[in-house]
């Protein structure tokens, strides 16, 4: 069988340390092109990783069997919707837009074009991470859960080795926000009310009521001191209560997600951190979010 031709929208960090790498090293698929905001940047990228670089977006999308996309989620958005429309299958980053109505256009230009969709939460695609998810989705009975994310990208005694200016402005509640609830979503079901509050710097707590009747919380920053930085995920239920195992990145995660939109190119089956469950994550951060303004 051929390999996916992928095409790599973006030229950040994000794209040239994580997806350029991964791509051009994965055996299941072929780094077909590199295009970016800055052509100088794609084409030392490109030339890095032995691919070339596109100087017009829509010749690679032509170009290309599948999109990733590494670039900011308002600027991803419509040009996923641009790719998926000529035949690209998508592995896009989370959120996949900062607008209900950006994602909502994304996930119905997906449907029209009928192409697989894969959105890279990183912890759904990590291995030990992702088995303790599907394992306390099958035990059931659980009372409530949390998520805290305390990330130190912008504290003064942190380190920003993936920062950019969306993730300053938008804050916590839109970069890791969404990790947080790809952990709490598919073990208690649907978000049905949230409540949210700001705390120290960009720091945003949530409150959340789920569709199994359980309740959960979540912890969102990018500004806590580096010296009290990390991520818990933790149950309580019927069964006790459980702690997410440590998880270091490793890069498994990445190929993963390539794998998996592989296979769901092949096979035409829905994956679980599809677009449509990109949206619903949007939606509720974007509940959130107006919960902030109403206080």
């Amino acid at each position: 069988m051929n390999r996916l031709r992928i095409g790599l929208v973006g030229t950040g960090p994000w794209a040239s340390a994580t997806y350029a790498p991964a791509l051009a090293r994965h055996p299941g698929v072929e780094l077909g092109g590199i295009w970016g905001r800055r052509p100088e940047a794609a084409a030392e990228l490109a030339d890095a990783h032995g691919t070339r670089a596109f100087s017009d977006v829509d010749a690679l999308f032509g170009a290309s069997d599948a999109v990733a996309f590494a670039v900011p989620p308002d600027v991803q958005a419509p040009l996923a919707a641009r790719a998926a429309a000529a035949g690209c299958h998508l592995l896009l980053d989370k959120p996949v837009a900062t607008t209900v109505e950006g994602a909502r256009e994304l996930a119905a230009a997906v449907e029209r074009a009928a192409m697989a969709s894969v959105v890279f939460f990183t912890l759904r695609f990590a291995a030990v991470t992702s088995a303790w998810v599907t394992e306390q989705a099958a035990a059931g009975g659980w009372f409530t859960g949390r998520a805290d994310w305390y990330g130190a990208f912008y504290a003064p005694d942190g380190d920003a080795p993936y920062s950019s200016p969306w993730r300053a402005t938008r804050g916590g509640l839109w970069d890791v926000g969404p990790h947080a609830l790809s952990m709490l979503l598919p073990v208690l079901g649907d978000v049905t009310a949230v409540t949210a509050a700001t705390g120290p710097r960009d720091t945003v707590h949530l409150i959340l009521r789920h569709s199994g009747g359980a309740s959960s919380t979540a912890a969102l920053s990018l500004t806590a001191p580096a010296k009290c930085a990390g991520l818990t995920v933790e149950l309580r239920g019927e069964g006790g209560t459980v702690v997410m195992p440590a998880w270091e990145e490793t890069g498994d995660a990445i190929r993963t997600a390539v794998d998996e939109l592989v296979a769901c190119a092949s096979s035409g089956r829905a994956h679980p951190c599809d677009v449509r469950f990109g949206l619903r994550v949007t939606e509720i951060l974007a509940q959130a979010e107006e919960s902030l303004t109403a206080t």
